[in-house]
């Protein structure tokens, strides 16, 4: 994945970081809700279950915390809107999690719980990645709040992956 640079004229807004962090907690909670109704092992259903219900609650927060912000953002400029859609498109959507449907990649199609779990795997150490580097461009105290905010859940949903994958692991050695 393509670093993401951006300069002080790009800056992110808070609307923005919560657009951008709202998209990420689409794509993953669309990923381990598809993931847990495939998953054949229920302890695998299970993790993919718990993290799509935090997926959906961390979608609930944002959109509240937007709809706080909209009033107070009325005049919007489109530009600044036009660019965060433009940010999403380029360097999240289909970037960070497997976007269903997208049969040029096929990274989406997991034919074991193992693999699904390496495909979370994989996209939340990408999630991790690009919010880190979110966070090294923005000057923004409150922006980098936001994207801190989800860095720091991401790195739990990463070890609740892992561990059960090294469970899976152990069990088949």
């Amino acid at each position: 994945m393509g670093s993401i640079s951006k300069n002080s004229s790009n800056s992110f807004q808070c609307i923005d970081a919560l657009e951008v962090s709202l998209s990420i907690e689409r794509q993953g909670f669309i990923f381990y809700d598809k993931a847990a109704k495939s998953a054949t092992d229920p302890r695998v259903r299970d993790v993919f279950l718990y993290l799509a219900n935090e997926e959906n609650e961390h979608i609930q927060s944002l959109q509240n915390k937007t709809r706080f912000l909209q009033p107070a953002l009325a005049n919007k400029a489109m530009s600044r809107k036009s660019r965060t859609e433009s940010f999403i498109k380029n360097k999240i959507l289909g970037k960070v999690f497997p976007v269903p449907g997208d049969d040029k990649k096929r990274t989406h199609i997991a034919h074991s719980d193992f693999e699904a779990l390496s495909i979370g795997i994989d996209a939340e150490m990408r999630s991790i990645e690009v919010l880190g580097q979110l966070i090294a461009s923005e000057k923004k105290m409150d922006v980098r709040m936001i994207f801190n905010h989800l860095l720091a859940e991401e790195k739990k949903h990463l070890s609740a992956l892992e561990e059960i994958k090294k469970d899976l692991i152990q069990e088949q050695a």
